[in-house]
Formats: structure tokens, C-alpha cells, sequence
């Protein structure tokens, strides 16, 4: 997953952002409404952490654009609010879930993963495919029934293959989607990590490369091509 923290408070946004990568998640952070508006319009997320009340552009307004311009993330709104109204009017901008705070990290990425679990093409919980099974919510991985331990980055870019299902996915929006905003596009980070992440996983490989376009998971692809 990719997810833009909406938070003017820099410590607590720094801290959830140092907690989702510690789930493989990848997250920027913005500080007001303008800069939030700015990273969307560039960015593809899977999920917006919003906190309602900052400067700049109101987070209700925020999360008016996202609905407006059909963006396909989900809205977690984050307010130190708890009146029932408040959360109702959240609900009714647009919001798909809704935290209090203060919270605990562990229930942010719950929800995280719940939403992440349900975007408009209804991937499932669990995602299987080529062989693999991976469960985004326990971070484990199997292959053909085998446990395999991956690092973070390594299984970010493995559940971004697997929700392709066997579509080719390119470098550009593999750096993209599990990556943050900070990485270098001219980096060679992706074909590492798909390098270390194929020896991970064992033969044969099932992380093919699909010349000048990207990389698909397929267990029939040809075997030589798919070493490249």
C-alpha cells in the first residue's frame, strides 16, 4: 500500500509514518490542506489518513476533491473529535472509516488494511496467485504452502504484483506504489529488490521480466526471458 498522512502535528505524522513502514507500508506526509491537494494530484495513493481540522484547504474540503475527482483511494479521516454528529458528518463528506484520536498504531493499520482490502475492483483479503499466498494483514507469505520471510520492501513489491493478477506491472509504478515520494526515479532500487525478491521466493521463478514494459507474476512464462 501507498498512503499520504494528513497531519499539521509533524511528530505524530512522522510517527505514524515510521509505523506503517514498519507494516511495508509506504506513506508521505503532508503538514496542510494545499500541500495535500498538491501530493493527490500527482500521486496515486491507496488511502488518505485525513485529519480534518488543518491549516491550508480544510480536510473536509480535501475529501470533497478526492470524491469530486473520482480518485479511487479511501478516506480514513482523523479528528480529535468524538462527537457522534462530527463523525456523522465525516461520513457524509465521503469518509470511508473514521479514527479518534488518540488511538493505538496497531488499530490505524487494521484499518488501513481493511480498507486497502476493498478498493472499487474487490480484491480480496488474502491475495493468491502463480502459486503465492499472501495475507497483507499477518505480512506472511507462502509459497505452494512453503513459509517464506521477506523483508519489508521485498513484500511491498510482491503484494503490488499480486494485485495486478498477473498483469504486467512497471518499474515506474512499482517505485510508485511501494516506495514514498523521497525515492529517486532514476534509481535502480526496483530491479534490486525484484532481484533479491525472486531469490527469496525460490525456483522456478515466478516473477517474470516482460522486456522494455515491467514485471508479471506467472509460473508458465519463459524461463530464460523471465531472467533478464
Amino acid at each position: 500500500m501507498r498512503v499520504l498522512i494528513v497531519e499539521d502535528e509533524l511528530y505524530l505524522a512522522e510517527a505514524i509514518r515510521d509505523g506503517l513502514r514498519l507494516e511495508a507500508i509506504a506513506a508521505d506526509i503532508a503538514g496542510d490542506g494545499d500541500t495535500a491537494l498538491e501530493s493527490l494530484a500527482v500521486n496515486e495513493y491507496d488511502a488518505v489518513i485525513l485529519d480534518r481540522d488543518i491549516p491550508g484547504t480544510h480536510g473536509d474540503d480535501v475529501a470533497r476533491w478526492i470524491i469530486a475527482a473520482g480518485l479511487p483511494c479511501r478516506i480514513l479521516m482523523l479528528t480529535a473529535a468524538d462527537l457522534l454528529d462530527e463523525k456523522v458528518r465525516g461520513f457524509e463528506i465521503g469518509a470511508d472509516d473514521y479514527v479518534t484520536k488518540p488511538f493505538e498504531l496497531r488499530e490505524l493499520v487494521v484499518r488501513l488494511r481493511a480498507l486497502g482490502r476493498r478498493p472499487a475492483e474487490g480484491a480480496p483479503p488474502v491475495l493468491e496467485h502463480a502459486g503465492l499466498r499472501l495475507d497483507p494483514f499477518r505480512r506472511e507469505v507462502y509459497r505452494e504452502g512453503r513459509y517464506v520471510a521477506l523483508t519489508r520492501k521485498q513484500f511491498a513489491v510482491l503484494e503490488v504484483l499480486l494485485t495486478a493478477r498477473g498483469g504486467v506491472v512497471s518499474a515506474e509504478t512499482l517505485l510508485e506504489r511501494a516506495w514514498d515520494e523521497n525515492a529517486d526515479p532514476f534509481t535502480n532500487a526496483v530491479r534490486i529488490t525484484i532481484s533479491s525478491l525472486r531469490k527469496r521466493l525460490g525456483d522456478p521463478w515466478v516473477i517474470h521480466t516482460v522486456a522494455g514494459v515491467g514485471y508479471r507474476l506467472d509460473v508458465a512464462a519463459d524461463a530464460a526471458a523471465s531472467r533478464a
